[in-house]
């Protein structure tokens, strides 16, 4: 559960695996249009591919329901799950007897997408605003956590669509995240992005 840990833990920093390309600011998607897709996003559901630090790959299923909810169901071999709900992310680990690990949700950089209302132009929350050739890449931070990391978001234009982010520990292990297959707009019940439910069985 190294890896999970290191996804969510807090003092998290979030950075990008850069496609090597000269900046292109013509195609370069505006932190307006990209606050306006992250809000328009309200249901989410995607396969993903998680790599590690040390190679590992893992496989899953992604849902959002914003604000504030997400699960990550990840494929066997592995037996974890990971929910935010109600402000705490709480990792599942399916070959343990012990509770889920538990974190405020403010003490992760994906609080940023998952807040009601990003607003990317804020004072002090973007650090950084490229084109890598193919997509538009933020570096985004809490303004009022900046000791918690940041994240770096990848967003393809026409139409906009987040495709990946990649998450740095304070350590300096990385950790990749894919998005594959996404669709947005289906009906998700809180239920399945609840703590307490998941803690009782899920009966």
């Amino acid at each position: 559960m190294r890896m999970l840990k290191s996804f969510f833990a807090p003092a998290v920093v979030a950075a990008f695996v850069a496609v090597s390309a000269l900046p292109a600011q013509a195609e370069q998607i505006s932190l307006d249009a990209l606050s306006d897709y992250l809000n328009d996003m309200v249901t989410v559901q995607a396969n993903f591919t998680q790599i590690s630090d040390d190679g590992s790959v893992q496989t899953g299923k992604l849902f959002i329901k914003r604000p504030g909810m997400m699960r990550f169901e990840y494929n066997p071999p592995e037996k974890a799950l990971v929910l935010t709900f109600n402000n705490s992310v709480a990792i599942f680990d399916g070959r343990s007897n012990q509770p889920p690990e538990v974190y405020p949700l403010k003490r992760t950089p994906l609080s940023i997408i998952l807040d009601k209302n990003v607003n990317l132009g804020q004072a002090n929350m973007v650090v950084g605003h490229d084109y890598d050739g193919t997509a538009t890449v933020v570096t985004a931070q809490d303004p009022e956590n900046p000791d918690v990391g940041s994240i770096q978001l990848k967003f393809t234009a026409d139409p906009v669509e987040l495709r990946q982010w990649v998450v740095n520990d304070n350590t300096g292990s990385q950790t990749t995240v894919i998005l594959g297959d996404t669709k947005s707009g289906m009906p998700l019940r809180n239920r399945i992005f609840d703590i307490d439910r998941e803690r009782r069985g899920a009966n």
